[in-house]
């Protein structure tokens, strides 16, 4: 009995009766790369540069330039530093020293390293006079300054600190000979009247110009006050 295939029927082929069939599969070439340069772009970045973010990606290019020491970022000149104090302990003009540099040339660094000096050789036994000297020293300034205005004078509130800083030197060299001479009170009290004159005169003749006049006095004598006040603060007394 033999069935004849239908539409819906299978149809066996024998192998004899079959074409040969032969042929190859061409595949494209895969090349992986698992390195860092398999993603150029990956997702993160792609989403910060879409919500306009991109400038987060940025990398600044470091500066060829050098930098700068720490002396000069800080603005700190210790030749001129020094010249200044030379021209404060040796007020006299037949020394030859630019003493109004001092005055027209004012920075904050000196000073300041005068008045910590200032301060640190007064902190023996009464510690809370440090913070105090400082005080004084940013407040007596800003007096003298508002006097020197109401009386005519042109000078700013930096040059005023900037004198009255570097002028408590004289105080700090006398401190180790009242050290000394404790004992002789009136050699002490002369030494004392010494260093306060001293100060004195290298505040005032920097800060008493000629615009004042016959008002020097009325400058000179508050300059005078608080140069004693600042000895009071170092003996006690």
């Amino acid at each position: 009995m033999q069935f004849s295939p239908t539409n819906g029927d299978f149809t066996f082929v024998s192998s004899t009766e079959a074409e040969e069939l032969s042929g190859t599969i061409s595949t494209p070439d895969i090349k992986l790369n698992m390195g860092s340069e398999s993603v150029k772009d990956p997702y993160a970045t792609t989403f910060l540069r879409q919500r306009g973010y991109g400038w987060l990606l940025e990398v600044e290019e470091d500066d060829s330039e050098e930098s700068k020491p720490l002396l000069e970022e800080l603005d700190i000149d210790l030749k001129d530093i020094y010249y200044k104090i030379r021209c404060v302990l040796m007020p006299m003009p037949s020394l030859g020293y630019n003493r109004q540099v001092v005055r027209d040339n004012p920075d904050f660094w000196g000073p300041l390293a005068v008045v910590l000096l200032f301060s640190m050789i007064s902190i023996y036994g009464q510690l809370r006079v440090v913070s105090w000297i400082i005080t004084i020293w940013i407040f007596g300034s800003l007096t003298i300054f508002l006097l020197a205005r109401v009386l005519g004078g042109e000078v700013s509130y930096g040059q005023v600190l900037g004198v009255i800083g570097y002028s408590l030197l004289p105080l700090i060299v006398i401190a180790p000979l009242l050290l000394v001479i404790k004992a002789f009170e009136v050699v002490s009290t002369l030494i004392k009247l010494f260093g306060v004159f001293w100060a004195a005169y290298s505040a005032a003749s920097l800060l008493v110009g000629d615009e004042f006049k016959t008002k020097k006095p009325l400058l000179i004598y508050p300059i005078f006050l608080l140069y004693i006040y600042f000895l009071s603060l170092y003996t006690g007394v």
